[in-house]
């Protein structure tokens, strides 16, 4: 919605937005931008008098225990019948998909990895000098903001002959659209270029279970255009079955030198310096800063994607050794020197937006390749997500944590017992509702060089600086 806010001013409207709690990076993001943020949901702002009212899919017709509305304004704009809209409907009609100036749109698509890999796109198509629009749900290092209009004359010299249309990246999400449109948000987008990365099962509130999301998945696939293509992982069972519900586009397959002879684009080699191949044939080695083997597939991915709109894979390599990630994906936010330490061996504070057990995961797997076994790895982690506050994954995130030395869990809000849940790490596993009793108790354990990782898809109460605050006075 953020994102949605800076397109809106960037096109010419005077756009205000209402939340509860908002948190950087985005709240930054909006202030930069000048539009106002307003705290919580009254009805007093109906003396705004706005054109239209954009609805997230936080919204809902929910009551409070007092049995009055938890969303105020919502219920005055239904009650005096007032122009309303959801954000991804708002964004096909009048920016994706208008009669003067429709977009080529690339969506990135699945349960993980849909920010990091649609920022690589982006990145990707800016070097290469055709100027693309965006949509990310973060904030990418290499931009300046996480959305913006693309540029409807980017450089002729470097413009495919193909390319006829603006570009747009979005990143397409399977959540659903808001409260009056159960739709997922991506069959709005319709985009020419669809990246299926991966899938699995997630957003348990709203899915009954992953077949659930193959059929979302399904009905995404048909909005893509017989002249579009659809680029998919060839390593998920799931997306071959969504696949086999109906294809009526081009497709191309993506995977690891496992899957080599079966598929279009392959890779060979470990995260921090690997070998591209299309068709069997080695386009380039790319050598980057960015580890991970989940990110090896999300740069495969972005290189294919852009492939299909005239981009060399070769330029594309090249883009990627300047890509510098997204905020809060392994985001160094502080090094502290503890007292009597040299100042060689500082603790690393890193903020994480996993909060899903396979991204948490892969995320804690890249880091352990990253310092091997020369520095502990402490986790401090919240399951903030609907899903993880239903408790219906516990049972993995034992297995999700293994690469780490010391896990910390923030148990505020949740309705299942997390220590039960992690008993099988025995003395490796800390839980407590306190947050200030969880950063006393990271501080307390952590030692020179130990690489600590506060993972949250919120704003987790501050707890980096309050962390890096109780590590400088730690004795």
């Amino acid at each position: 919605m953020g994102g949605l806010a800076a397109l809106a001013r960037q096109g010419g409207h005077t756009v205000t937005g209402c939340d509860a709690g908002v948190y950087p990076p985005m709240s930054d993001q909006l202030r930069g931008l000048g539009i106002e943020l307003i705290e919580g949901y009254g009805i007093e702002q109906l003396n705004l008098k706005p054109d239209l009212f954009v609805v997230g899919n936080v919204v809902s017709r929910q009551k409070n225990t007092a049995g009055l509305a938890k969303y105020p304004l919502m219920e005055a704009i239904l009650d005096q019948g007032l122009p309303y809209t959801s954000g991804p409907q708002w964004l096909s009609e009048h920016i994706l998909h208008t009669a003067e100036n429709p977009f080529h749109v690339l969506a990135i698509a699945g349960t993980h990895g849909k920010t990091t890999t649609a920022s690589m796109l982006a990145w990707i198509l800016e070097f290469a000098k055709l100027s693309p629009g965006y949509l990310i749900g973060g904030v990418p290092l290499n931009f300046e903001s996480s959305a913006r209009l693309p540029n409807s004359s980017p450089a002729k010299a470097s413009k495919p002959q193909t390319l006829q249309q603006p570009l747009f990246v979005i990143e397409a999400d399977e959540y659903d659209t808001a409260f009056f449109d159960k739709r997922s948000k991506f069959v709005h987008y319709r985009p020419k270029t669809c990246v299926l990365n991966n899938l699995e099962f997630d957003h348990a509130d709203i899915f009954e279970n992953l077949q659930a999301i193959e059929k979302q998945f399904h009905h995404l696939l048909r909005t893509v255009p017989q002249s579009g293509r659809v680029i998919f992982n060839a390593h998920e069972e799931s997306i071959k079955r969504v696949l086999s519900m109906g294809l009526w586009s081009e497709c191309e397959s993506f995977a690891s030198q496992s899957f080599a002879p079966l598929s279009d684009w392959t890779l060979k080699g470990p995260p921090e310096s690997f070998e591209v191949l299309h068709k069997g044939l080695s386009v380039g080695q790319l050598t980057w800063t960015v580890q991970g083997v989940h990110n090896q597939m999300n740069a495969l991915a972005s290189i294919a994607a852009a492939h299909h709109v005239g981009v060399s894979a070769e330029l594309s390599i090249q883009a990627l050794t300047h890509f510098q990630n997204v905020r809060r994906r392994m985001e160094l936010k502080a090094q502290v020197t503890l007292a009597g330490q040299p100042s060689t061996t500082p603790v690393n504070v890193f903020d994480d937006f996993a909060h899903h057990p396979t991204a948490i995961k892969t995320t804690l797997e890249g880091l352990r390749r990253q310092v091997g076994n020369t520095a502990r790895i402490l986790c401090v982690f919240e399951p903030r997500s609907n899903t993880m506050k239903l408790g219906s994954m516990k049972a993995l995130l034992p297995g999700s944590l293994a690469s780490a030395d010391l896990s910390f869990c923030y148990t505020q809000g949740l309705d299942w017992d997390a220590q039960e849940a992690l008993s099988a790490l025995g003395d490796k596993a800390f839980c407590s509702s306190d947050l200030n009793e969880l950063v006393a108790r990271v501080a307390s354990h952590a030692q020179a060089s130990d690489q600590i990782i506060c993972m949250s898809n919120g704003g987790f109460g501050g707890i980096h600086q309050k962390l890096t605050d109780a590590l400088k006075a730690k004795v």
